[in-house]
């Protein structure tokens, strides 16, 4: 816990108050100022390097996913403040979760993990090697490696001779829950990581999966012609097509399109089409997830029924915006005030002093919602990840772009990591059918929340 008495010490030697974030934007020791309380405030959520748990897992109610993306968000949080005090967690975590195999698919996961799940994981160690996070000792798995472990491994779980003509399925097992459902977050974390491989190795063949993966998106209609994304399709059990769409639309779901979007507009040399496919995710990003100048999480947060995940997608969304400027920098002028226009409201909701389930400083919890002008009274690792990255990331254009191998980056790769194992034992017809009686189950509960929602 040595990482925890440090950053205190910090706090309070440069907190400006103990009862609430204060924020001054265009000021960057303010900035860094609160973003330090704010992460603090996170990081008391995680218990992982504590004696006897585990290193990388939140406890519940947190699923193993959301400690990834946790993670990365700490990546940025020392890029973009210089603090390094929890690097050394942060490092621990990335070490340990990357398991036997060096994939992201740890024993003690695998069994629930799904492709998103492992896509989180794998986009923070690829945030590590475009930043140049401090590399683990050669010996244990590196950044670059990581990343091309999931890749590869998602590669080969792509299915377009048989099932909808491609797609990752939510779920790597066949007895899990969600099977036969093809889902925008799995693949947008495919077409995501492609895409910075493409950047950072230079390798064609990773563009050209990139380029693959939004085309399958958009043929069974997960991108509208509107660049709306809806979050996935349930495979036929008769034919094997994709007909039933959820068409809920996640804020993080367009995040991860659009931030990949436009590192292929870098990767192309500003190729007109990945053009229009930037800005037009970022209309239909303003026009959904934008109430007036803050964010909001439309499908849930307004009727107010978040899950504990749809209770941090907001953060992520605020991430890749940021990191869509840095690589598409016409978008700069639209993204950067919508930037620090939430970045205002999200302080002005870290102002709680709940009784249970925060240990961060009093008065410096931060709610869900930031269009209420306080704090709301919901509280937890979303929320304040949430806001970590609400307020650090308007501080995107101090930072240099994210580095290539070419422009500096170190982090060693293995262009044939994560494809020592085995492969999967052919799926029965029983078990599709099992697989499909559980979806459809999920669809049900999926509809009757949309239902709600609309009414």
């Amino acid at each position: 816990m040595m990482w925890k008495l440090r950053a205190l010490g910090a706090l309070v030697l440069s907190a400006h108050s103990a009862t609430a974030v204060e924020l001054t934007l265009g000021n960057d020791a303010s900035v860094k100022s609160a973003a330090s309380t704010i992460a603090f405030g996170l990081m008391s959520y995680y218990t992982g390097n504590r004696t006897g748990d585990t290193p990388g897992n939140l406890p519940d109610p947190y699923f193993w996913w959301e400690t990834g993306a946790m993670f990365g968000t700490m990546i940025d949080y020392w890029k973009l403040t210089g603090d390094t005090s929890y690097n050394e967690a942060t490092k621990q975590a990335l070490v340990h979760q990357a398991g036997d195999n060096r994939d992201f698919l740890p024993r003690n996961q695998s069994r629930t993990s799904g492709n998103d799940d492992q896509g989180f994981w794998a986009m923070a160690a690829m945030s590590a090697a475009e930043n140049q996070f401090p590399d683990p000792p050669a010996d244990e798995p590196q950044w670059l490696a990581l990343a091309q472990a999931a890749f590869n491994q998602w590669a080969r779980l792509w299915d377009e001779e048989v099932l909808c003509g491609g797609g990752l399925r939510w779920q790597i097992n066949v007895f899990n829950v969600g099977y036969n459902y093809k889902n925008s977050i799995s693949n947008g974390c495919f077409f995501n990581i492609a895409a910075r491989l493409a950047r950072f190795t230079g390798n064609q063949t990773y563009a050209d999966w990139a380029t693959k993966i939004f085309a399958w998106q958009e043929s069974v209609g997960l991108i509208t012609p509107n660049y709306d994304v809806y979050d996935g399709v349930t495979i036929n059990r008769e034919d094997g097509n994709c007909r039933e769409t959820d068409q809920i639309q996640w804020s993080y779901n367009h995040g991860i399109y659009l931030h990949g979007a436009a590192v292929m507009y870098d990767v192309s040399g500003r190729d007109s089409l990945w053009k229009q496919r930037v800005d037009g995710i970022l209309g239909s990003t303003i026009n959904m997830f934008y109430n007036g100048t803050v964010m909001v999480e439309k499908f849930c947060e307004e009727p107010g029924f978040c899950d504990i995940d749809q209770r941090s997608f907001k953060g992520y969304l605020t991430r890749w915006m940021a990191g869509t400027t840095q690589m598409a920098p016409h978008t700069f002028d639209v993204i950067h005030p919508l930037l620090e226009s939430s970045a205002e409201a999200a302080a002005k909701a870290c102002t709680g002093s709940p009784a249970a389930d925060f240990n961060g400083i009093p008065g410096t919890a931060c709610g869900f919602k930031w269009t209420t002008g306080g704090f709301d009274g919901m509280v937890g690792v979303g929320e304040q990840m949430n806001a970590l990255g609400a307020v650090m990331y308007t501080m995107i254009n101090k930072v240099a772009q994210p580095l290539t191998s070419d422009t500096g980056g170190t982090s060693r790769g293995n262009p044939d990591a994560g494809l020592n194992i085995p492969e999967s034992s052919p799926i029965t017809l029983g078990e599709r059918v099992a697989a499909g009686f559980l979806t459809t189950a999920v669809a049900f509960s999926v509809i009757g929340g949309s239902v709600f929602v609309m009414l």
